[in-house]
């Protein structure tokens, strides 16, 4: 009975996780609005200021035993800052300005099995042919989507400064991922995640400061700051929270797997907020992309998890 009921237990899980995914997939959007007044330097400072004045309060009123920090610790959360929030947002502001939304979303999901394969390299993690398979299945549609199809046209032209700053942000991106499994092993999520955050945003503020004056703020228009807002309070924090509450109940193999509504939901929303075109190339890629990562992230095949379904039932 408890098998038979098991569904029903965990699909709210299963739409908080979707719903958490989903909203990253609109930060795309929100951050072409936000783009449209400001730099994108000063769209991530504002972005991850609201949203340390957030998290700073939730760390302190529920990590009071937190391990104090030794140089060690401030190296490795200083360079969490850095890569995730520093300098890949500056990467993502910039290509939410300058390229097509469906295309840069659908390449950046590729991170999963990048980050299980630098986890690899660095962490000394095993890395098993599902995961080398699904590596080469999400680059290939990375290469077709950034490529638009035409691979050996690209090939002769070479690539596009855009193309180079997406590829920039996928490594930066990847790189936080496997420095914040180190932070992991001493940190909880919202702490690391807390100082990630603040170092980042300190690290932001000078090149803000410089790019931007109080005539460019008081200028922005309602929807600019609607979208910062939604990416400090709603992509940041709340989706936050909900994915690491995912995790907590269904495990990270099978949350992992919730990030394909990432992509997904970024080109549905350029599709119909900013009339972008949906290419063959595009939805060829995404199907390369979604199943190797899939794939990649999966820790056994589906057959055999359908398999012990069946015997546990049987048996019952």
């Amino acid at each position: 009975m408890a098998l038979t009921n098991e569904p029903k237990r965990l699909w709210p899980v299963y739409l908080m996780l979707a719903f958490a995914t989903s909203t990253w997939g609109s930060a795309f959007i929100a951050g072409r609005f936000a783009t449209e007044s400001f730099d994108p330097i000063t769209v991530a400072f504002l972005r991850f200021f609201f949203a340390s004045l957030i998290l700073i309060p939730i760390m302190i009123l529920k990590e009071k035993d937190r391990p104090k920090l030794n140089k060690k610790d401030w190296l490795l959360l200083c360079s969490l800052g850095l890569t995730g929030i520093a300098i890949y947002n500056i990467a993502f502001f910039t290509a939410a300005k300058y390229a097509p939304i469906v295309k840069s979303s659908l390449f950046i999901a590729v991170n999963p099995v990048l980050i299980i394969l630098l986890s690899g390299l660095f962490l000394k993690e095993t890395i098993t042919k599902r995961n080398v398979t699904g590596l080469v299945l999400a680059l290939t549609g990375a290469v077709i989507i950034i490529t638009n199809g035409q691979v050996l046209v690209t090939i002769q032209n070479g690539l596009q400064p855009i193309d180079i700053v997406l590829l920039f942000a996928v490594v930066c991106w990847a790189l936080y991922s496997v420095l914040g499994k180190v932070a992991l092993a001493k940190f909880s999520t919202l702490t690391s995640t807390t100082y990630a955050v603040t170092i980042g945003t300190i690290m932001l503020m000078p090149f803000a400061i410089y790019e931007t004056n109080w005539t460019d703020m008081m200028g922005a228009n309602w929807l600019v700051w609607t979208s910062i807002l939604h990416m400090s309070v709603i992509v940041t924090v709340v989706s936050f929270i909900m994915y690491y509450e995912g995790i907590k109940r269904i495990g990270a193999a099978k949350a992992s797997l919730f990030i394909n509504f990432m992509p997904l939901s970024a080109v549905v929303l350029a599709v119909i907020f900013l009339g972008e075109p949906l290419h063959l190339s595009h939805v060829l890629g995404a199907l390369f992309v979604i199943t190797g990562v899939t794939v990649g992230t999966r820790t056994r095949p589906l057959w055999s998890s359908k398999r012990n379904r069946l015997m546990k039932k049987q048996a019952s």
